[in-house]
Parts: C-alpha cells; sequence; structure tokens
C-alpha cells in the first residue's frame, strides 16, 4: 500500500520533553525532581504544563489546577514566564538552522525538519537528530525527544514513543506494519470525539482503517478522510513549509444542547477562552484582531471582530473584547449551539528561504 516516490525523504520531528517545566526546574535548581505545574494556582486556573515527576501523579496539561492539587498535594505551582520561553526556544531553533534551512516550527518547542539535504553533508537522519539532541543538551541545557522517518506524519508519531529523552525510527520497510497496529486515538489530528465515533464503526486501529476505500472514508469524514486515508497507507506527502504562516489562531465549542441564558454563555466562554490561551502561549505570537463566532441553533453563522491599535496575546484584553463583542450591536438573538473565539492579524515573521544542497543517499 506504501507508494514510494522517487525519492523518499528524511524527516525529523523534535519535541522538547516537558518545556514550560523543564525551563523552570532549570532556572531554579531547587525545583529539579520535584513535582512542578507551571500555571493556575491551588484554588483555580488551569494547568499549563507539569514536569514528569507531576505527570506520574495523573498531572497533565488543560487540566484544572484544582484538581491537578488533589491527585498531588506536594504539587508544587509555578506562574509561566513566556518571554523566558520563547527566548531558549529562538537557542533551540537556532540549533535546528545549524543543520538544514527546512524547519517548520510547530510551536515553541516542536518542529520539523527535513534533513534530505543538509548544511553538514550528512547521510544519515539518525546522526543528525543525535547531534541536535546532544547539542541542545549541552548548550541550552534540556533533553529533547526525537522521531525519524520519510513522512510527516510518522515522524511525529516516533517522537512521542520514547519519552522523554529519546530518539525513534520509522523506516519506510517498516510503516505499513506499524500503521496497523497503531491504535486509532494514537493517529495525530484524531480526536477524541472522532476516535469514539471510529470505534463505534468497529474501527480500533490502523488496520481497520485500511479495510475501508478512500472514498468510504471521505464519505463517513468528509475531507478529514483523505488525509485518513494519506496517513494510514503511508502517503502523508505534505512537505516540511518553513514559510508556513499561521494566520490566526481560535478555539471554539458546540453545545449539547442550545444555550441563551447569559450566565451559561458567559461560562461556555470562558471555558473557549482557556483554551484559546493555552494554544496562544504555545505558539508565542500575537495579534491585533479578536472575533467572536456565533452560530444559532438554526444554523446560521454571525461574526463580531474587533481591533486593537497594537499587536496583544494578554488574555485580560481578549476577554474583555470578547465581553464587549457579546454584547454589540446587541446581546444574542436567539439559542446558539456553537460560540468561537478567534485572534488574527498576527505578528508573522519574515519568511525563512529554502535550501539547496547535495544529493543524498536513502540510508536513515
Amino acid at each position: 500500500m506504501l507508494e514510494q516516490s522517487p525519492e523518499l525523504r528524511k524527516i525529523i520531528h523534535i519535541d522538547m520533553d516537558a518545556f514550560y517545566a523543564s525551563v523552570e526546574q532549570m532556572d531554579n535548581p531547587e525545583l529539579k525532581g520535584k513535582p512542578l505545574a507551571v500555571g493556575g494556582s491551588r484554588q483555580r486556573g488551569v494547568v499549563a504544563a507539569a514536569s514528569y515527576e507531576a505527570r506520574a501523579f495523573g498531572v497533565h496539561s488543560a487540566l484544572a489546577s484544582s484538581i491537578a492539587a488533589r491527585r498531588c498535594p506536594n504539587l508544587i505551582f509555578v506562574k509561566p514566564r513566556f518571554d523566558r520561553y520563547k527566548e531558549v526556544s529562538s537557542q533551540i531553533m537556532e540549533i535546528f538552522q545549524s543543520y538544514t534551512d527546512l524547519v517548520e516550527p510547530l510551536s515553541l518547542d516542536e518542529a520539523y525538519l527535513d534533513v534530505t539535504y543538509n548544511k553538514k553533508e550528512l547521510k544519515s537522519a539518525i546522526k543528525i537528530a543525535m547531534l541536535i539532541r546532544e547539542e541542545i543538551k549541552e548548550k541550552v541545557g534540556l533533553t529533547a525527544s526525537a522521531g525519524i522517518s520519510f513522512n510527516k506524519f510518522l515522524a511525529k508519531t516516533a517522537s512521542d514513543l520514547d519519552k522523554p529523552d529519546g530518539l525513534s525510527v520509522i523506516l519506510p520497510e517498516q510503516a505499513i506494519r506499524f500503521m496497523e497496529e497503531l491504535p486509532i486515538e494514537k493517529f495525530h489530528g484524531i480526536g477524541k470525539v472522532t476516535a469514539e465515533k471510529m470505534n463505534g464503526q468497529g474501527i480500533y486501529k490502523g488496520a481497520d482503517l485500511m479495510k475501508l476505500e478512500r472514498s468510504e472514508l471521505i464519505r463517513r469524514y468528509g475531507k478529514a478522510g483523505k488525509h485518513y486515508h494519506n496517513i494510514v497507507t503511508a502517503n502523508d506527502l505534505r512537505e516540511v513549509k518553513p514559510d508556513r504562516i499561521r494566520k490566526s489562531i481560535g478555539a471554539e465549542n458546540t453545545f449539547s444542547k442550545d444555550l441563551f441564558e447569559e450566565h451559561e454563555v458567559l461560562e461556555a466562554l470562558q471555558h473557549i477562552h482557556e483554551t484559546l490561551m493555552r494554544r496562544i502561549e504555545k505558539t508565542g505570537r500575537k495579534g491585533r484582531t479578536i472575533t467572536l463566532k456565533i452560530k444559532y441553533h438554526d444554523f446560521t453563522v454571525k461574526t463580531r471582530s474587533k481591533s486593537t491599535d497594537h499587536f496583544t496575546s494578554a488574555a485580560a484584553v481578549v476577554w474583555q473584547t470578547v465581553l464587549e463583542l457579546l454584547h454589540q450591536p446587541e446581546y444574542l438573538e436567539k439559542e446558539v449551539r456553537l460560540l468561537g473565539i478567534t485572534l488574527s492579524q498576527l505578528d508573522n515573521e519574515d519568511k525563512m528561504k529554502g535550501l539547496e544542497g547535495y544529493q543524498l543517499t536513502l540510508d536513515f
């Protein structure tokens, strides 16, 4: 089922281990080896990141801080320092750039690298990943996990197989067998709701997904079905794009029952706002336009937007703007089934140029 292209690429996915928490432990030696949560407090808020010591107690990102504190009585909460995380991320990205210009950052703590052609003229992607991890540890003081394969999906999946401080490889000849055994909930891009839906249709792992024709997957899941077919057959042809510019960051929620009472709407918006802020913080970006999306019970969609005179990523500014938009020009016309908040007009950086290098052999 693997349709090999004329030239297989060598792609590495690097994912920093518990990045925010690890930076805090690095900067404050007294926190090393202790269960640590970045963000929130014992009384309120959510966990933005958790150290591996805290994860052993079931503490993880997006968990309510009060629940985290109950699960781990000795949990230490620290306030996030995003300027510091951006500074460390810049050091890491510089290391990536020293090997290849084909770097596609996904957030402050992870990126794809296409090293088929590379500045060191090294033939082995495995060797490059080892060198990068060593350099990060030596120059920055943190550990990273790496996944290596011939496409983005497999590289990203591989990076999660041996965390923390691990390195995993999925070779072309291993791809189909690996995909057959991969549980459907482990597929990057298939969320909890879709995984449950697939389970209800008898799809529990890749082998079950492979039984369905491409047309059937598209019929069931729309455009996403085409993507599912490509990844499960190891034909993910997406390129590593260093000029990938994100135009917006958003979060939305569809409700099991329609909302109209203001206290219900505000509570729902608070949860969406918290999710959005976690995504904004993870990308390290700022924007100028905040948009409130409203889908009413009759499926009509309205949007209300407001632009600030400066770039911002401040949670208070975004929330205050959302409150203004909720009542301007007037409160909701009727019951709603979906609400969403988006930050756009982002502070995009200049595009990076691609690299032309030397033809290498396909040894990984």
